[in-house]
């Protein structure tokens, strides 16, 4: 007998249409896997036959042949194993899924067997979902632990199981399976863990570099000394962004749905902040692998993307940053196949000015050579310098203003200005659109500077020889400015500010 179900491949961040064909033929008892399926889906044959005796079904000593069709698209994932275990209980006659609920028989169903039955939580549930519904299927089944990501998907009917038990009373008409309800996310839920930029003392220079990065979505470079608060301001840039939009949301849950990763709520309106580890590898950082998957850049998508120790990274992965910093999306190509993951990220590095980490400190002397001091700096590429919109030197802080018990502006009063600025932003350029994206005829239009700014920014390329992306970074800066101060043109005096953001790198 043979029975057929519908499923899906992951591809990226989309999937594509799989038939799961199983039957059950005369012959010695064997089992043949056959459609291009990678080492979990092959193993399925071991799970699926442990879940179903030990759920009390039967076994068919029979020869079973399971076809994961179109054959010429690669299958990864162990979520097949809950519609190969149906497929064998139709065909062998076991389950009867014409006497189950009224409408399509069976639904679209994904999930991970455990040898005693139980349905493990698998990745890329939220695409499946969004997969179905497209597909025309009212509901859907799956893993109790993956309901909430499933349940973002409004239109298909959500039907959590906790074992293969229960899918198969569901399908046979004895007890029908409960639908899940999504459960109502707040705003506010994450940010609460967000450190508080009123931690932060002194630093004003800092803090307003940090604030015009959170406006118009600019990348930021803090350069000081051990200490000074690098880390501290950088880890304090989310609890300041604007929350995530309906579409951004969904975005970024599918990418951490494809990852596998479930220490984010799903549809959470806080702005994603990674922070890797200089150890980090360019997979790790850009994506790929013999399946490719998202990497830290993606995951960054419509977020922060944090590297403490910049020059620690090895010189390999920080030069794969340079394309997504332009394009907004990363392209992994392989022999068979070429994916496109988004990567709309907000850069945000930290550094030392040299080994040691005390050149130019007031009272600690620097114990590098000249020549340590510039191998160290030229760790870090020209190209990947000049993308950074702003580059701040954090100096040590004054005792009498970190031993004080005043406390800093609190991070919700610079969020109501960022936002404000936003929306500006917002309203000229169009939705989403942010200064740090806008193009060179975009500038000429929104960002042209006075007469005074111009003669400014002319002085600056004589003087600095700045480079054209410099130009247009300074420019988009000055937009920025402009725009918390609710100015409608660009100034000279924002251009000022601008160009003060360029830092000591351009001097050495």
């Amino acid at each position: 007998m043979l029975a057929r179900l519908a499923s899906a491949a992951l591809r990226g961040l989309d999937a594509e249409p799989v038939d799961v064909e199983v039957d059950l033929s005369r012959g010695l008892p064997s089992w043949s896997m056959v459609g291009l399926a990678e080492a979990a889906v092959r193993e399925s044959r071991d799970r699926v036959r442990a879940a179903l005796l030990n759920s009390n079904f039967e076994f068919p000593l029979r020869h079973i042949t399971v076809n994961l069709s179109p054959a010429d698209i690669r299958k990864d994932g162990s979520y097949f194993d809950l519609p190969v275990a149906v497929g064998l209980l139709i065909a062998s006659g076991q389950v009867d899924p014409n006497r189950g609920k009224s409408g399509e028989h069976p639904p679209f169903m994904i999930g991970e067997l455990a040898l005693d039955g139980r349905l493990n939580p698998t990745s890329g549930a939220l695409p499946l979902a969004l997969f179905a519904r497209a597909q025309g299927f009212k509901s859907i089944i799956l893993p109790e632990a993956n309901a909430d990501e499933a349940a973002v998907v409004d239109g298909i009917e959500v039907l959590p199981a906790k074992n293969l038990l229960a899918v198969a009373r569901h399908l046979a008409g004895r007890e029908q399976l409960v639908r899940h309800e999504e459960a109502k996310l707040s705003d506010s839920d994450a940010s609460n863990i967000i450190p508080d930029m009123s931690d932060v003392r002194g630093q004003q220079q800092a803090r307003r570099a940090l604030e015009i990065a959170a406006a118009g979505s600019h990348h930021l470079l803090f350069s000081g000394p051990p200490g000074v608060g690098k880390s501290m301001l950088a880890q304090r840039l989310p609890g300041i962004l604007p929350l995530l939009t309906s579409q951004q949301k969904l975005e970024v849950a599918r990418i951490y749905s494809i990852s596998g990763e479930r220490d984010r709520a799903p549809l959470s309106a806080t702005p994603p902040y990674r922070a890797p580890h200089h150890s980090a590898s360019d997979v790790a950082m850009i994506g790929g692998g013999s399946i490719p998957k998202p990497g830290e850049v993606s995951k960054a998508h419509h977020g922060t993307l944090f590297l403490d120790e910049l020059p620690e990274y090895r010189r390999q992965v920080l030069e794969v940053l340079r394309q997504p910093l332009e394009n907004g999306h990363v392209c992994i190509a392989r022999a068979a196949d070429t994916l496109v993951f988004p990567a709309q990220f907000q850069l945000v590095a930290a550094m030392n000015p040299c080994p040691c980490g005390y050149l130019g400190h007031p009272t600690r002397n620097c114990r590098c050579s000249g020549m340590q001091v510039r191998r160290y700096r030229t760790r870090i590429s020209g190209p990947l310098l000049d993308r950074f919109d702003l580059r701040v030197h954090v100096p040590p802080v004054d005792k009498e203003e970190l031993m004080g018990m005043a406390t800093g502006e609190p991070s919700s009063r610079v969020a109501t200005r960022v936002s404000e600025a936003r929306q500006r932003q917002y309203a000229r350029q169009g939705d989403g659109v942010v200064n740090a994206r806008l193009t060179p005829s975009q500038l000429e239009t929104f960002a042209k500077p006075d007469a005074e700014g111009a003669k400014l920014l002319d002085a600056a390329m004589s003087r600095f020889s700045l480079s054209a992306r410099s130009y247009h970074r300074i420019l988009k800066v000055a937009r920025t400015i402009a725009d918390i101060e609710g100015e409608t043109n660009v100034s000279g005096n924002h251009v000022a500010e601008a160009l003060q953001y360029r830092g000591e790198e351009d001097e050495g």
